[in-house]
């Protein structure tokens, strides 16, 4: 008995964590990331290099591609996938103190733009199933109709875009 008391309070707090979320709560947290750091779709939203800003980084992609532009919970989801995945790659592997986030949408596509100050190139690594990292790119391009990074003279931009259907 002894040995599940330690179990038993994660699980606790992961329950009640589980009760307390509602669409509303996340909305709620969405439209404060976006008070925070401002809306991705009107220029760059400079984010600290740290795995909050992942988070903040979902909560302004799904605030933008439901509520903004009312696409489908389908490709929310697949933009939130796309974003978590740069903004992980830049937090874990640019070095950097801060990056930008930008997306757009244009007739039948959307595109996110995730700036660093780093030149260092992504690699596309070849992925087995028993992998535990390494993933990140790889989701990114099963998942995007087309990526690929600019250089900058300071930096560079890793870049996806994804068709959608329009209204």
């Amino acid at each position: 008995m002894a040995g599940l008391e330690g179990t038993e309070r994660p699980r606790q707090a992961a329950a009640t964590a589980a009760a307390r979320w509602t669409p509303a709560v996340d909305e709620e947290l969405a439209l404060k990331a976006l008070e925070r750091y401002g809306d991705p779709t009107l220029g760059e939203v400079r984010l600290p290099s740290c795995p909050e800003s992942t988070v903040a980084a979902r909560r302004l992609t799904r605030c933008v591609v439901v509520t903004q532009w009312g696409l489908s919970a389908q490709l929310a989801e697949q933009a939130v996938l796309l974003v978590s995945e740069l903004v992980g790659n830049a937090v874990q592997h640019t070095g950097a103190r801060h990056f930008g986030l930008r997306m757009a949408r244009r007739r039948g596509w959307v595109r996110v733009e995730v700036r660093d100050p780093s030149r260092g190139l992504p690699c596309l690594l070849p992925v087995r199933v028993t992998d535990t990292n390494g993933r990140g790119l790889f989701l990114v391009d099963r998942l995007s109709d087309r990526w690929g990074v600019d250089l900058l003279a300071r930096g560079k931009t890793v870049w996806c875009e994804m068709r959608v259907a329009d209204r």
